[in-house]
């Protein structure tokens, strides 16, 4: 599974791609940014706060103090779960608004859902849990049910609170705990807190006039109503048979769900504003014998691979184990390199500029496949990406395109209007014409980069003094290595913040919780009964994060908008948060040293 050569691209204009790439930015720019959705608080709560898969059992509001509560069931919390309970910390919970473990492959059951990158890399704790993914790209049913394998393997399953929405966080000072209410009248003190509450699987909505106005069926994809359009997430959608129906939004959950309702409904309408990168998807069984010849540590090696390729560059002669379409272009450079002998003397400048053009030609393959697979001409010229490789998250289907050669399929390209323009009683109107439908399926995407009160939904989040994280974070994050601040003591954060970004999610998830875990068991052990950074240790880090940053903002100002580039706002602000650029694995031996010296140092403990 490692025989893995280049891909042959087209030669291209660059000067001329470039001014296209911009003009195609620029078409799809709106002044409010991010204030062009709408949260699903605002109106619209059946969005996100119902269960359609697991009923929500009355109980009586609990009342406890615990040593950690995990805020979060998802791969994050699951992974922080896992690691205190290796760190011998036993008196735990994990608060969960599902009914089960998954997070967002809990919530997000469509129809055709698949990860979008390598399952041995993607997949947490394959290693610790025994298992291997069926296939190089796991289908959403074998992700959720490695969510419960690890549930199971690390007795998470007796500690959890489940179908529970916190909806408060506040610091006691008098008891020194943090109080978490919840929409179930619960009262828990704990004495530590991990936030484990990722964003991506909390819908949001476009803001679309008259949202409210469609008399028909209306739901998001991340809330699937398998009870009208029938079927299971292999398809099957007989529900749909006498039905029009629209999706909105050709992101990640659109690509993957529209050829399945293209498959059953009587007509299709896909509203799309910009075009997603569609590559090869090329999905194959597990080999065998590939597995028989792992060895230990194999997937922190293949992880470690996938990171090389997606933010750093191969050496020469590095295999490139995962070989697909996150790594083509580094695997293209590469080979570049080794064509032309220009190993020894290519600059860091030098450098980059192969890679952009090696993305340039990469787009183009991707755009001419277009052009192979859609007999439309118009169709296809609008199905087409013009914006550079990681503008908006890469997608990788074999039966996205050929949808559109389908005759109940029509496109409705709004990037002339920058989006929909208003809904109706009865559909959904798109340059002045009214398309009338049964059914809005909105694929609009999730919480990812809006205001941080918007993804975390808590009110009050409040520290020491009543201090809001809010108000503390408002002119940009301040931790110790992306996990804690000050004016926040026993507070755990994951995610994408001031901390290492890989090309693998789920290993940040474990760099984080591992480290938190390592602090919260030290803590314990040692009698303290708060743990909080000191200003200075704080201000030292934020510092190390300006002092070492790498400035893409002018990638990021070029890109199309997206939820990549807080879409394309005057102050933009990364979906990676503000990293630490020296690498995610040089953080990661910052930590291993830092907590090898057994100082716990910048941290002030409290008797």
């Amino acid at each position: 599974m490692n025989n893995c050569a280049p891909t042959q691209t087209p030669e291209i204009d660059h000067a001329a791609l470039r001014a296209r790439y911009l003009a195609e930015r620029d078409k799809r720019l709106r002044p409010e940014g991010q204030k062009q959705y709408v949260a699903s608080e605002d109106g619209f709560t059946d969005f996100f706060e119902g269960d359609p898969y697991t009923p929500v059992t009355p109980r009586e509001p609990l009342t406890e103090e615990i040593d950690v509560a995990v805020l979060g069931g998802g791969w994050a919390g699951l992974t922080a779960g896992a690691r205190l309970t290796q760190a011998g910390v036993e008196d735990f919970r994990v608060i969960e608004l599902a009914g089960d473990f998954g997070g967002a492959w809990y919530w997000n059951r469509y129809p055709g859902i698949q990860c979008d990158s390598d399952a041995y890399c993607y997949l947490p704790l394959l290693e610790e849990t025994g298992y291997i993914p069926t296939q190089k790209y796991a289908y959403g049913d074998e992700c959720f049910e490695h969510a419960q394998r690890i549930g199971k393997h690390f007795g998470l399953y007796e500690k959890a609170i489940f179908s529970t929405m916190v909806k408060s966080l506040e610091w006691d000072d008098s008891i020194e705990r943090w109080r978490i209410g919840t929409n179930r009248g619960d009262d828990i003190r704990a004495r530590f807190v991990v936030m484990a509450q990722g964003p991506f699987n909390k819908p949001k909505l476009p803001g679309i006039p008259g949202l409210n106005d469609f008399t028909g069926h209306t739901f998001h994809s991340a809330r699937w109503d398998y009870d009208y359009t029938g079927g299971d997430m292999r398809g099957g959608l007989t529900g749909l048979e006498d039905k029009k129906v629209a999706v909105i939004g050709t992101g990640a959950s659109g690509i993957q769900v529209i050829p399945h309702i293209a498959r059953s409904a009587e007509h299709l309408y896909v509203f799309q504003r910009t075009p997603s990168y569609i590559n090869e998807r090329g999905n194959v069984p597990t080999d065998p014998e590939w597995v028989k010849s792992l060895q230990p540590g194999w997937q922190l090696q293949r992880r470690r691979n996938f990171h090389t390729a997606a933010f750093e560059a191969f050496a020469p002669g590095q295999p490139d184990l995962v070989c697909d379409g996150w790594t083509e272009v580094s695997r293209n450079v590469q080979s570049y390199l080794d064509e032309n002998n220009l190993w020894a003397e290519v600059t860091p400048e030098k450098f980059m500029e192969i890679r952009e053009n090696q993305d340039y030609r990469a787009m183009e393959r991707v755009r001419q496949r277009v052009d192979a697979i859609v007999t439309d001409p118009e169709t296809a010229a609008a199905l087409k990406p013009y914006y550079r490789f990681l503008c908006k998250r890469p997608c990788f289907n074999d039966e996205y395109l050929p949808t559109y050669n389908r005759d109940n399929v029509t496109l409705v390209d709004v990037s002339a209007t920058k989006g929909v323009e208003r809904i109706t009683a009865k559909g959904i109107i798109a340059g002045g014409v009214e398309h009338e439908v049964d059914c809005i399926v909105f694929a609009s995407g999730f919480e990812i980069t809006t205001e941080l009160d918007r993804r975390y939904g808590i009110h009050p989040f409040a520290g020491r003094d009543g201090l809001s994280l809010y108000e503390h974070w408002a002119d940009g994050y301040r931790t110790l290595h992306g996990l804690t601040s000050n004016g926040f003591p026993n507070l755990f954060f994951t995610g994408f913040i001031q901390g290492g970004v890989t090309a693998s999610t789920t290993d940040m998830f474990d760099q984080q919780a591992t480290h938190a875990a390592y602090i919260i068991g030290e803590a314990l052990n040692r009698g303290a009964r708060t743990v909080e950074p000191t200003t200075e240790a704080v201000d030292g880090w934020c510092a190390t994060i300006r002092e070492t940053a790498v400035d893409n903002s002018n990638f990021q100002r070029e890109c199309t908008p997206g939820y990549y580039n807080n879409e394309g706002e005057r102050n933009i602000r990364s979906h990676l948060g503000e990293p630490y650029w020296p690498g995610f694995y040089a953080l990661e031996d910052i930590l291993q040293s830092w907590r090898a010296t057994g100082r716990l140092e910048g941290l002030a403990l409290g008797e």
